[in-house]
């Protein structure tokens, strides 16, 4: 720049050298830093409130302007079996019987659960016998939900007849998995009153979980 006296200076630019300076001076020019964004992959999580994957893009090499696309999506987990039929009479009356195929829960989290079939008791009237169904937690060795879902109670002048009665159910809840954990379906007969059935048992034609949260 030109002084009073026609004298020219020769100002050289100089950066602070703090640490947090986005610009960095070297012998070949300035260097001014990027952000590289990346998102999670699916089933992973960076904290307890994940609810979404985050899928981002990078702009292609050399690109101007840059430009990154960043988008979310809903990517629940989910599994799901048919788990067969338990039978019921094989057992004493109040005891669990298993169906044969169980459901692994593959990871950690909030899971709903939903467990779907039909029950089925022969008798010969009089009778009285009533059907529960459960999901069963094998790795916790707990019950996460019993229901009833069928009772008869047969006693009229009809005595002496065999007689089937079959009911349908859907059971829904909530499971907390601490890490990978199996669920099976049971099955468990009552005999109230009156003879005993001859056949009881439940096919299990659906037993599944969706995640809902980490």
């Amino acid at each position: 720049m030109a002084g009073a006296c026609g004298r020219t200076y020769r100002i050289d630019p100089r950066l602070d050298p703090a640490p947090c300076n986005a610009l960095t001076e070297t012998a070949s020019g300035l260097l001014v830093p990027r952000d590289a964004v990346a998102g999670i992959a699916p089933g992973t999580a960076v904290g307890t409130e994940r609810s979404v994957d985050i899928d981002v893009t990078p702009p292609a090499a050399g690109a101007c302007p840059a430009t990154w696309t960043v988008g979310a999506r809903l990517t629940p987990r989910f599994a799901e079996v048919a788990p067969g039929v338990a039978n019921a009479q094989a057992v004493a009356s109040q005891a669990w019987a298993a169906a044969p195929a169980t459901l692994l829960v593959p990871e950690a989290g909030w899971w709903e659960f939903t467990l779907e079939g039909y029950s089925a008791i022969v008798a010969t009237t009089p009778w009285a016998v009533a059907m529960d169904v459960r999901v069963f937690n094998v790795t916790a060795n707990q019950a996460q939900q019993v229901r009833r879902v069928q009772y008869a109670n047969i006693n009229g002048a009809a005595n002496g007849t065999n007689m089937e009665l079959q009911g349908e159910f859907s059971v829904t809840g909530f499971l907390l998995a601490t890490g990978p954990t199996v669920l099976r379906a049971d099955a468990m007969r009552t005999h109230v009153g009156f003879n005993d059935s001859t056949s009881a048992g439940v096919g299990f034609t659906r037993l599944g979980v969706t995640k809902v949260s980490d």
